[in-house]
């Protein structure tokens, strides 16, 4: 269990609020050239749904988040702040929206939409949950990261808020054998978190964003360590279905149907260890494999 490093995310999380809609989140010190996606959109969603509560009549239910919809414009500078500002779309009886704009040095690096619905009943149904193994009897991630540790410098060593169980191997290391663009990663953060399910949410956006473009390496035998790729996150949707808990086990089954055009589209699904689909998750990323490494 990593508290510590999972209690310096929460931190990560809580926005300071500078106007009635505007926010200032922070970066943490680590050896980045960019903010990492996950932090923004996580971010961006707490901004967002601080300004739902808000909104809500006192005696009226609450509504959760059920959808995001993302792009990342330009990377973001981790030394410097992000500030939020969020534009209150629509308050209506069942659903709210919001549009958030995450800038740096007055330039827009990314935009969040995303709609919160008061807690309704309806048609239930799901697709099955895939077989897995047990989480537990999975390597966590600095076992199964152990033979590419020199090759992952701070990065390896560094303490982490998210628990990763890769069910097989991860494109790391020397083997550049293509193989079916598919990946299996159960994981939970590691240790406790408060029961706000705003935050819950959040931390599940962060990991999202962890190894979803590994789907589409895993089809091209390409590594990141390599040095001669240029990937990044250019949008990320969300769908989330029924209420889940980040810090207890979620199965991430991810797979990458097509890449053409210097870009990647994977697809995932986030299921709750006793079988619940929890939430759905589509990205697109740039893929580009350079001639040389720069």
């Amino acid at each position: 269990m990593n508290q510590d490093a999972l209690d310096d995310l929460v931190g990560l999380l809580d926005l300071e609020r500078i106007e009635v809609n505007i926010f200032r989140g922070q970066s943490p010190d680590e050896n980045r050239q960019r903010v990492f996606g996950g932090q923004v959109a996580g971010q961006a969603l707490v901004a967002a749904g601080r300004t739902v509560e808000e909104s809500i009549p006192a005696g009226e239910p609450a509504r959760s988040v059920h959808s995001l919809h993302a792009y990342f414009l330009r990377p973001g500078d981790p030394t410097a702040p992000i500030v939020y500002e969020v534009d209150r779309v629509r308050d209506g009886r069942s659903f709210t929206t919001r549009r958030v704009t995450a800038i740096q040095r007055g330039r827009a690096i990314f935009t969040l939409a995303a709609s919160f619905q008061v807690d309704e009943p309806g048609v239930d149904h799901q697709l099955r949950m895939p077989d897995a193994p047990d989480p537990e009897s999975l390597p966590d991630f600095v076992t199964r990261m152990a033979p590419f540790a020199e090759q992952m410098g701070d990065w390896y060593t560094r303490p982490r808020p998210i628990d990763l169980r890769f069910v097989s191997d991860p494109p790391r290391g020397g083997d550049r054998t293509p193989r079916p663009p598919t990946q299996q990663v159960w994981f939970r953060a590691d240790g406790k978190l408060p029961d706000d399910p705003l935050l819950h949410v959040c931390v599940a956006a962060y990991a999202s964003d962890m190894t979803l473009l590994d789907s589409i390496f895993l089809a091209h035998g390409l590594r990141w360590e390599d040095g001669n790729i240029q990937g990044a996150s250019l949008d990320h949707a969300m769908w989330f279905h029924r209420a889940f808990r980040s810090d207890e086990w979620l199965l991430y089954d991810q797979v990458s149907p097509s890449a053409s055009g210097a870009r990647g589209f994977a697809e995932g699904r986030i299921f709750t260890q006793d079988g619940r689909l929890a939430v759905s998750v589509v990205q697109e990323g740039l893929v580009r494999v350079l001639e040389a490494a720069p």
